[in-house]
């Protein structure tokens, strides 16, 4: 079966929902793929709905696509439970986690983003093709002529575009594509990053998650089955509700403070708060389970084959299992004793048999070698400059530490360094060489540390919009993403059309002085 698009999004994640939102918005057809059955990506096929934000998200920072989402989030529950805030005052945070400004349920946020694009699926500007990957691409003097991708059932789709978006969570068809891209660490003597190490590792990239809910059902006991290498991982991994164990060690208690006043560890992730909407037929809470314990750090999926792609993913969910069995049967109770065997494992929550996220929470994707690289000096607090870098071609703008979990081979990587509100390069969205491929999610023109601070959920959006924005632009002015990069006078007619359709491309003055 053959199709042709203007453009094809390849990865449902948040880039690129995105970027077919933008690219619908300029007017042009566009074909939206994904590997698994929903729509959203780190927010909802890999279970992260407790989104990690900037401290200002609810007033500036983010694109106007993005404070919709947030808001159809927060309706869906208002309608639902006549809720309209917190009792402090605040907008709605529907789990009440401490975590972030807006705690919620993986399936409302795909129901959401489903309900903003289905205005073009019935105009049929859009077409949604789920549980298909793509397995090859054809390529002429750098220009992507189509792409091949296979459904659940092995049947193959031929997809043709004028432009095709990355927006796959490790960058799937950047080896395709034959674009060239880095994995993994680099040296210090490429970077002249301060925090960079002095070597290159390719493999060592950061852990991913199989994410899961649990229901706090007092009274009850639904232990689940002691998951395979369970032994193994307690003692490795290890589990523990301790948070930075060789340096500042941090205890939690599950629903009281630990040391050093650290809030409860049921809390932190909780995306059902049920004393908050009082619904006799929803009594209990529900927590969202993304912790340390829960990170795979032994190999890395990334250029694996299919049979060790396998089995690395088939380790990681017994790890994770092995998790929860730790939390149901030998985590320290607050009141004395362990375990709590009231945790249930609400699989309907993530949508899978198993219980697990459809698929891990990605930290770390391929990244391309981009036109622009964002190195570390450019966004780090501490920086001699004392200011984030200044792009003159911004396209987004976004805000988080680089924050780095443990990664493979190195267990003491871990950092969460803070940064300065920072800017998106145009270039770091365009590959050097490939003509009609724009990343669109994570696999931008980062290092190793810098994608610790773009890989989050607004900026992943942000990075997202402007990439479908950049693809509808050279279809208008019938040029290609480097040209533009290159026209000083192209450059600033595509951010005046970035900030038509809400997004932002600098950090107004009177947000910085709050700093």
């Amino acid at each position: 079966m053959n199709r042709s698009t203007d453009i094809a999004i390849i990865g449902g994640s948040m880039g690129g929902v995105a970027a077919a939102l933008a690219a619908l918005e300029a007017g042009y057809k566009v074909i939206l793929t994904e590997a698994t059955n929903w729509l959203g990506g780190q927010m909802t096929s890999q279970g992260t709905s407790a989104f990690d934000e900037h401290p200002f998200i609810e007033q500036d920072g983010c694109t106007q696509h993005y404070q919709e989402l947030r808001q159809r989030i927060r309706q869906h529950y208002q309608d639902r439970y006549g809720v309209e805030g917190m009792k402090s005052g605040q907008a709605l945070n529907p789990g009440n986690g401490w975590v972030s400004r807006l705690c919620f349920e993986p399936r409302v946020g795909e129901q959401v983003i489903r309900e903003m694009l289905e205005p073009y699926v019935l105009h049929k500007q859009l077409h949604i093709l789920l549980q298909c990957q793509p397995i090859k691409a054809s390529v002429k003097n750098h220009v992507v002529k189509e792409v091949i991708l296979q459904d659940k059932k092995k049947n193959h789709l031929t997809i043709k575009a004028k432009y095709f978006l990355d927006a796959t969570d490790l960058g799937d068809l950047l080896p395709l594509t034959q674009t060239d891209y880095v994995t993994g660490a680099e040296s210090k003597g490429d970077t002249g990053e301060p925090n960079a190490q002095a070597t290159a590792k390719p493999e060592e990239v950061q852990s991913f998650s199989y994410c899961f809910a649990v229901e706090y059902c007092q009274g009850q006991h639904h232990c689940i089955k002691k998951p395979k290498n369970y032994e193994w991982f307690k003692q490795t991994q290890p589990y523990s509700l301790t948070l930075d164990p060789k340096t500042k060690p941090r205890h939690f208690k599950m629903f009281k403070k630990g040391s050093k006043d650290t809030l409860p560890f049921w809390t932190y992730r909780r995306i059902f708060d049920a004393g908050l909407f009082k619904d006799p037929k929803r009594p209990n809470d529900i927590a969202l389970i993304n912790w340390p314990s829960n990170d795979y750090r032994f190999a890395s999926i990334i250029d694996k084959s299919k049979r060790e792609h396998k089995r690395i993913l088939q380790e990681a969910k017994n790890l994770a299992l092995g998790f929860l069995y730790w939390l149901q049967t030998e985590c320290p109770r607050d009141e004395g004793g362990f375990g709590y065997p009231e945790f249930k494992l609400r699989k309907d929550i993530m949508g899978t048999r198993d219980g697990l996220s459809k698929f891990p929470y990605i930290r770390e994707s391929r990244r391309i070698k981009a036109l622009e690289r964002i190195l570390e000096q450019d966004i780090s607090l501490s920086a001699e400059t004392k200011k984030a870098r200044q792009y003159p071609n911004s396209v987004g703008i976004g805000w988080y530490q680089m924050d780095l979990h443990a990664c493979v081979g190195n267990d003491d990587v871990s950092m969460f360094e803070p940064t300065l509100p920072f800017e998106i390069p145009l270039g770091a969205l365009i590959p050097i060489k490939t003509k009609n491929l724009l990343a669109a999610c994570k696999n931008i023109g980062t290092t190793h540390l810098t994608n610790g601070a773009y890989r989050l959920h607004p900026v992943e959006w942000a990075i997202g919009e402007a990439a479908g924005a950049l693809a509808a632009f050279c279809l208008d002015y019938r040029v290609n993403s480097k040209e533009v990069w290159e026209s000083k006078k192209l450059s600033k007619i595509l951010q005046k059309k970035l900030v038509q359709q809400g997004s932002k491309l600098e950090w107004p003055q009177a947000t910085l002085q709050k700093l």
